[in-house]
């Protein structure tokens, strides 16, 4: 074994778990010179099997992860919960055709409820009433004859929702998000309605995103941004919403390919245009349930920051909120925010506010924080960052799963 290069990917994994030297000694027992001479290749020519056993155990990696230099593997496939399962297999069942067309009406009311439920994040009510919603503004559409696009956008409305729902569990329903984003998109198009076809386009663009596409999903975003800007304006502040909307998502799909100079220039202007459209709207509202405005636009630029894992820069960016002015948003939207101070103070090491922000956000939305794979997974992290873990923290890592 080469005592020096897996020196080298200890000190590699520390890092990216957030620990000092000082943290991983603790952990391991041993003082900070040893931490030192362990990743110097200094302690031995040939590192004790039980101390890298202990070393990986720590730093929550493989034990091959520190014996070799290849990737590491493909972790397992999340598992959709059982709601996820239930929308999925309502795309795909047609509504009965001896039930009469139900009404617009009705639909819209359901429509409200159900994205009520998801800015709520209330997922597992969203996931028992979406099925339903879906069969009945398929089944809408499909009989329309007399306002067929106000059809086509009510079912577009609610394929975008069902989109949204799916993209919150991962890889697991990463590819019936990605054919519900298309279909939605496809309904939009045949409404001819603007601001339908922008919301579902975003829908699109953020599947590419999860699709390791960063590059085409910026393109799907910014194409109907300029094609449709005028129309989009015309719209008063439903349009704008979507406009800006399209522009932040350009930015987060450019802050998910290489980081580098130009496309953290690239993101960054992109919400530069977002907050222009902001200033055009004037103030944050939730048109057609964007939460669009000026203080979304500033959160944005805090996560822009943080996927480019700069997280001193996104806490800058952070302290230009104004005090209390996340008070107005929904609550999935404050519990997204918190979620992503959490990985900045994280990726600064300030492990304490980490955690406190993990726990504000699941104050505020708990089925955001211990339903969701990503965000399991960053409470797992900065529990194995934490070398003594609060009550708080603890209870926490419980609720999503988690050995505590």
């Amino acid at each position: 074994m080469d005592a020096g290069r897996i020196g080298r990917r200890i000190a590699y994994w520390r890092d990216r778990r957030g620990f000092t030297q000082a943290d991983f000694g603790r952990l391991m027992g041993q003082a900070t010179r040893w931490v030192q001479d362990l990743e110097g290749g200094k302690r031995q020519r040939d590192p004790r099997l039980s101390v890298l056993v202990r070393s990986a155990n720590v730093l929550r990696v493989p034990l091959e992860q520190l014996l070799s230099d290849a990737p590491p593997p493909a972790p397992a496939d999340d598992v959709a919960p059982a709601a996820a399962g239930a929308v999925i297999d309502a795309l795909y069942r047609r509504h009965g055709d001896d039930v009469p067309p139900p009404q617009s009406a009705d639909i819209q009311r359901r429509l409200t409820y159900c994205c009520e439920a998801f800015q709520a994040s209330h997922y597992r009510a969203l996931g028992r009433a979406l099925p339903q919603l879906i069969g009945l503004a398929q089944a809408a559409a499909d009989a329309a004859e007399r306002d067929a696009a106000e059809a086509q956008v009510l079912l577009s409305r609610t394929l975008q929702l069902a989109a949204s729902f799916l993209h919150k569990y991962g890889r697991s329903t990463a590819v019936p998000a990605a054919v519900v984003a298309d279909r939605a998109l496809a309904a939009a198009e045949s409404s001819g309605d603007p601001v339908a076809i922008g919301a579902a386009a975003r829908r699109v663009a953020k599947s590419l995103t999860y699709q390791q596409q960063p590059l085409t999903a910026v393109e799907f975003a910014l194409d109907p941004a300029d094609r449709l800007t005028a129309d989009l304006k015309a719209c008063g502040p439903l349009g704008l919403s979507t406009l800006g909307m399209l522009y932040l998502n350009a930015a987060i799909a450019a802050s998910h390919g290489q980081r580098s100079t130009a496309a953290v220039q690239q993101a960054t202007e992109h919400v530069d245009q977002a907050a222009e459209v902001a200033d055009q709207q004037g103030a944050d509202l939730n048109e057609d349930w964007t939460t669009f405005g000026p203080t979304n636009v500033k959160m944005h630029r805090v996560d822009v920051l943080t996927r480019f894992e700069d997280g001193w820069s996104a806490l800058e960016a952070e302290a230009a909120l104004e005090p209390g002015v996340l008070a107005g948003l929904t609550h999935e939207r404050r519990a997204q925010h918190h979620i992503t101070l959490a990985r900045a103070q994280l990726l600064t090491r300030h492990k304490g506010e980490a955690a406190k922000a993990l726990q504000e956000a699941a104050g505020l939305a708990p089925e955001e924080v211990c339903g969701r794979p990503s965000t399991v997974g960053l409470v797992k992290d900065v529990m194995g960052a934490t070398a003594a873990p609060d009550s708080g923290l603890r209870a926490l890592a419980e609720r999503c799963g988690l050995p505590a």
